[in-house]
């Protein structure tokens, strides 16, 4: 890829095979013609790039942080602060990062730390595709590193070239006033943004049409009521908004901009589109509990970064169509325990137990359960079997007793078997898998549903050990 370089024309950016010939960036194009005969060039499109570049931003929003910038030519940044845990962890963030850009056709890597400058420096020059720094780790991790990682201007690289200022760490050893005399002050501000020494804010991407509110303060606001107050108003301010264009908020985002250039960030999601204010407002509140305003807060911006096609009927209350809405009730619970937290359970597409119910969002309508009407199921079903030891006639007959958590059983009566087979869909070990299930009741009327595991005869068909599946009530 071509761009400009001042008045020349130059190497922006080139695909592995073009690297290994030896070519480098900012080199002249007529010398990497001249290098490697037949080289396939294509002018640079800044503005394409830029605004796909822009695109991923407001996608990686959508799912990872609220905060998120591009970090041209080919970067993003995201402020993971209060999102990691979501995902497991930072490590398993990025990877999950890494693996939905992989799926959108981008090669990525990834870093987590304690500054833009360090994270942006390690993605790019550790070689390591996932990279998580430890609190406190970023000098040691930085050292290493050449100079170009702080993100300066190539010419202020090549001056720092010539007395022999190759790495970071050779950089951040030497006195800082002769080298803001001979290099001025950019060197400095880069390797102290890159340490966490001074703050670099995040201004997060807006999408055109992302319906949005904003105030300005003259004089820095911090007590926690002031801030409550302004944050209902922009919350009323942003709502008539979305009813002008008949949308409905799926997702609120609010950022607050401290005096020390840091950005605090809340966000609440819903479980169906709204715009009642007096709601959405009390959820933003209590978010304001974990926002730290620092020395003061001179900016706030709320945003609705999801928003869908919300339109008001009247209910046919006459008619008994009337239902109950649960929203508001859903997303208080989200709001105080978090969104993993609240959810209800759904069917599936499988006749194994531990498999026939999932995790749905606590809005989704649920499906009504498929058991078999001619064989009832246990009230409480255990989350993972538990292997018992039983004395059965193979292979179609039920234990004659069995031992359950040390306790010894005497089964007085059964029924089954009833023969249950894996998902052919799921693996091809799936299609020879079968389970024989029994009702089984013991001397003091305890009932249990009990199976083995496979058909009694054919080990392909299971380990014939027998499990503990649930219990009636």
């Amino acid at each position: 890829m071509v761009g400009r370089v001042g008045r020349r024309r130059a190497v922006a950016h080139m695909n592995l095979a073009a690297a290994k010939t030896g070519l480098r960036f900012g080199q002249a194009v007529a010398h990497a013609t001249a290098l490697v005969p037949g080289l396939v060039l294509h002018d640079l499109d800044v503005e394409g790039d830029n605004a796909a570049l822009q695109r991923l931003a407001l996608w990686a929003q959508r799912l990872y942080s609220p905060t998120v910038a591009a970090d041209p030519p080919d970067g993003l940044v995201i402020d993971a602060t209060g999102c990691a845990h979501l995902f497991g962890g930072e490590e398993k963030m990025l990877i999950d990062l890494r693996r939905r850009l992989a799926k959108a056709g981008y090669a990525a890597t990834v870093a987590i730390a304690d500054s833009w400058g360090g994270a942006h420096a390690l993605a790019r020059y550790s070689r390591r595709s996932v990279f998580v720094v430890p609190p406190g780790g970023l000098g040691v991790q930085l050292k290493d590193l050449p100079v170009a990682a702080l993100r300066l201007q190539p010419e202020t690289v090549q001056a720092l070239a010539k007395p022999g200022f190759d790495t970071i760490g050779e950089l951040e050893a030497t006195a800082k006033g002769p080298l803001a005399h001979r290099f001025g002050m950019e060197p400095i501000r880069r390797l102290d943004q890159a340490h966490a020494r001074e703050r670099e804010p995040i201004e997060p991407v807006f999408a055109p049409e992302t319906p949005r509110a904003a105030k300005i303060f003259a004089e820095p606001i911090g007590a926690p009521e002031t801030m409550a107050r302004y944050l209902t108003e922009l919350t009323v301010e942003l709502c008539a908004t979305l009813e002008a264009l008949t949308l409905g908020a799926k997702t609120i985002d609010a950022w607050f901009y401290r005096v020390d250039n840091r950005v605090e960030s809340a966000r609440i999601g819903l479980s169906a589109p709204a715009r009642d204010a007096r709601r959405l407002a009390k959820l933003l509140c209590e978010k304001l509990e974990k926002v730290d305003p620092g020395f003061g807060v001179d900016k706030m911006v709320l945003a609705a970064s999801n928003a869908e096609p919300l339109a008001y009927s009247q209910d046919d209350v006459l008619g008994g169509k009337r239902t109950a809405d649960l929203s508001g009730l859903i997303d208080t619970l989200r709001v105080r325990l978090g969104a993993e937290a609240v959810y209800r359970l759904a069917s599936t597409e499988s006749d194994l137990p531990e498999r026939s119910v999932r995790k749905a969002p606590a809005g989704e309508t649920p499906a009504a359960f498929s058991w078999p009407v001619d064989w009832p199921r246990p009230t409480r079903f255990f989350p993972r079997p538990e292997p018992i030891e039983t004395v059965a006639l193979l292979p179609d007959q039920p234990p004659a007793s069995f031992t359950w958590r040390g306790v010894r059983r005497r089964v007085r009566r059964a029924d089954g078997p009833e023969r249950v087979f894996g998902e052919w869909w799921k693996a091809d070990a799936e299609l020879a898998r079968s389970r024989d299930y029994f009702q089984v009741e013991d001397d003091g009327g305890e009932r249990y549903w009990i199976y083995r595991d496979g058909d009694g005869e054919d080990a392909a068909t299971g380990s014939q050990r027998w499990f503990m599946a649930g219990v009636f009530g």
